[in-house]
């Protein structure tokens, strides 16, 4: 008899119910409907009415943490001790300003907050504007701000001219963005949007880490780590392509190959240019990603292109009168990159960029050809302070050599050494600064100079924002000046 009672005891005091009541609120007091309220490692758990109230039963006991989230708001967690038949939480979740609908600093920034707030287009944005040809120049000259300028194709911000917009790739220099054209027909960028997760980009200032561009920066990051194997075939008119995609449990490579003809094109349809030899070019591309221990990860990316073109100017007094210009592009670009978390509030990031590209001219089969080296190399150190305050500082060098065969042979070497400062702060969800200065040293012609930087964002409501951006900015002269004068 007493052993089956203390079997009974036992069993009752196992199953026995504890009930877990309160509020969820924010800081003003307001009810926060929609909350998830959990016991930690435990399947008990549920979400707060339109009130803000809870209630739920347990058969936990003993100590645990209770665990409340809501989009917007900082998580909160709180250790209790569950026994007897009832317990009552109220809780208060704190405004989380790093969400998606901070206010970002558009007209002096493109780095404010994080990733998914700053890409501002997407590959499939890219792609499907009227007009762009999936071209990114072409789709972000769609934006308030930028312009077209003649028949070019390449990218214009506020009047100036296309070698102003400097193209980086995951916080990396390219140089000769755009492939080659002949006279008064455009050019396109020479890399796939697809080939990113993203497009940053800002008309109105930018920020103190990138220099050596006079009107804007297009910051391009390339795709993470790949989750799955790919094959992708595409079959044109004017050409054929095919994508390769391995995907490992901690790396990934991807591989692009593609031919492209426009000479059925130009015969298709009637040309106001007299094409002696239409556009043809070979292009590749290849990503590789590594994951390394358990928060760094390791890119690679690369780009070639060979093309060549040809056609017949013809002299404005007399039609002709004709020259044929017959140019072959050679082009390669690679970069390697780094980002590694040091520990909760430092991280590092940093890589390395080599870009190449040999124009080969005959004009009536004179020879006048060029040719363009580039290194830039750069580390960056960033602390998140708090949630509200960032701070980034880096430095950075350019290497270019210039060389150019023409009438008169010439040639420059010339290295920038650049260092930066920044600090972002969010006085509110609707407030968010940013500050920063940037020193360059230009061993070409020996100067040297700081420039500031400020941006300003204020957001009233979901449907505006303000933005004021203030800043120096400063450039090399373009290469057919600075193979005149040096000191430019």
């Amino acid at each position: 008899m007493k052993a089956t009672l203390v079997l009974v005891l036992f069993t009752i005091t196992a199953y026995a119910q504890t009930t877990i009541t309160g509020k969820v609120t924010d800081e003003k007091g307001e009810p926060i409907p929609g909350a998830n309220v959990v016991i930690r490692d435990s399947y008990d758990g549920t979400s707060s009415d339109i009130d803000g109230a809870f209630i739920f039963n347990t058969e936990e006991q003993g100590v645990h943490f209770i665990d409340v989230s809501f989009i917007g708001f900082k998580a909160f967690q709180k250790q209790v001790e569950i026994h007897g038949s009832s317990l009552t939480i109220n809780i208060t979740l704190k405004e989380d300003i790093n969400q998606l609908d901070a206010v970002v600093i558009s007209a002096g920034s493109f780095t404010a907050g994080e990733e998914k707030r700053r890409t501002i287009l997407k590959a499939v944005d890219i792609a499907t504007t009227a007009g762009a040809t999936a071209d990114i120049a072409g789709a972000l000259n769609t934006l308030p701000g930028t312009q077209k300028n003649g028949e070019s194709g390449r990218l214009f911000v506020r009047g100036g001219d296309s070698n102003e917009t400097r193209t980086f790739i995951d916080g990396l220099a390219v140089l000769n963005a755009y492939g080659p054209s002949a006279p008064n027909t455009p050019s396109r960028g020479r890399f796939l949007p697809f080939m990113f997760k993203g497009t940053s980009f800002s008309t109105g200032g930018y920020s103190a880490e990138y220099g050596q561009a006079l009107s804007s920066a297009l910051v391009l990051n390339s795709k993470d780590k790949a989750e799955e194997n790919q094959t992708d075939i595409g079959i044109l008119s004017v050409g054929a392509d095919v994508a390769q995609t391995i995907a490992g449990e901690r790396s990934s490579w991807t591989g692009k190959i593609q031919y492209t003809n426009i000479s059925p094109y130009f015969n298709a349809i009637r040309q106001r240019v007299d094409w002696s030899s239409a556009p043809v070019s070979l292009e590749g591309s290849t990503a590789f990603r590594q994951q390394v221990g358990k928060d760094g990860l390791l890119k690679f990316f690369g780009n070639f292109n060979h093309s060549n073109l040809a056609m017949y100017n013809h002299a404005i007094a007399n039609a002709d009168i004709r020259q044929l210009y017959d140019l072959t592009n050679k082009y390669g670009y690679g970069n390697g990159s780094y980002q590694q978390s040091l520990n909760d509030k430092w991280s590092i990031r940093g890589g390395l960029s080599y870009s190449f590209n040999g124009n080969y001219l005959l004009l009536d089969g004179q020879p006048a050809n060029e040719t363009e080296k580039g290194v830039h190399t750069k580390v960056v150190l960033e602390n998140s302070v708090s949630d509200n305050v960032e701070l980034r500082f880096g430095s950075e060098v350019i290497s270019r050599n210039y060389s150019a065969q023409q009438i008169l042979s010439t040639s420059f070497n010339e290295n920038v050494y650049a260092s930066f400062a920044e600090a972002e702060a969010y006085a509110s969800k609707h407030l968010v600064a940013k500050a920063g200065a940037r020193f360059e040293y230009n061993s070409l012609n020996g100067k040297a100079g700081v420039d500031p930087r400020l941006s300003v964002a204020y957001k009233p409501g979901d449907k505006g924002q303000f933005s004021f951006a203030y800043g120096r900015f400063r450039q090399s002269s373009a290469n057919q000046y600075l193979r005149l004068n040096n000191l430019l």
